[in-house]
């Protein structure tokens, strides 16, 4: 068996909470994510936790310290692209950060999306199972998504 890449993935709410900080994925065409909107986050690198990592990644594509992170839960996506991976990510929501964004980097372009637009956004279809569950009171969920390349085949979790 071979371990899972781990990942970050950080949702930035914005200070009346009615938006989230979102990476436009613009910018380069051959990019499997092109044209989707992501949270920012990213690999963990050797010998750094997961906690590290997240504010880490946030710093690097948003020049945002986030100074709350929230674990929400977790995502296991088997199978997923071309070649296919084993991804582990863990997902955190940070209720508060300091500093302004400096509006993107190389992949694409930072931008607040009012909650209630997000289903309006091009994302992961598979994205808005467990989206909702970000920003929710409820305890962390632990999910699987197994994947053919790049299409969803089923999800489970559990809380």
């Amino acid at each position: 068996m071979v371990a899972p890449i781990l990942q970050t993935g950080v949702f930035i709410r914005s200070a009346d909470g009615g938006s989230v900080l979102l990476l436009h994925r613009d910018k380069d065409t051959a990019d499997p994510h092109h044209g989707k909107y992501l949270s920012l986050g990213g690999h963990v690198e050797p010998g750094e936790d997961v906690l590290t990592c997240a504010r880490r990644e946030v710093f690097e594509e948003s020049g945002l310290v986030v100074t709350d992170l929230v674990l929400r839960g977790t995502v296991l996506w088997s199978g997923f692209g071309v070649p296919a991976e084993d991804v582990l990510c863990f997902m955190f929501r940070a209720d508060a950060y300091a500093g302004e964004h400096h509006g993107g980097n190389e992949e694409g372009t930072l931008e607040w999306v009012p909650l209630d637009e997000l289903d309006a956004r091009p994302m992961w279809e598979s994205d808005h199972l467990w989206l909702p569950m970000i920003f929710d009171e409820e305890p962390p969920f632990h999910g699987v998504m197994p994947y053919a390349g790049y299409e969803m085949v089923s999800w489970t979790f559990s809380r």
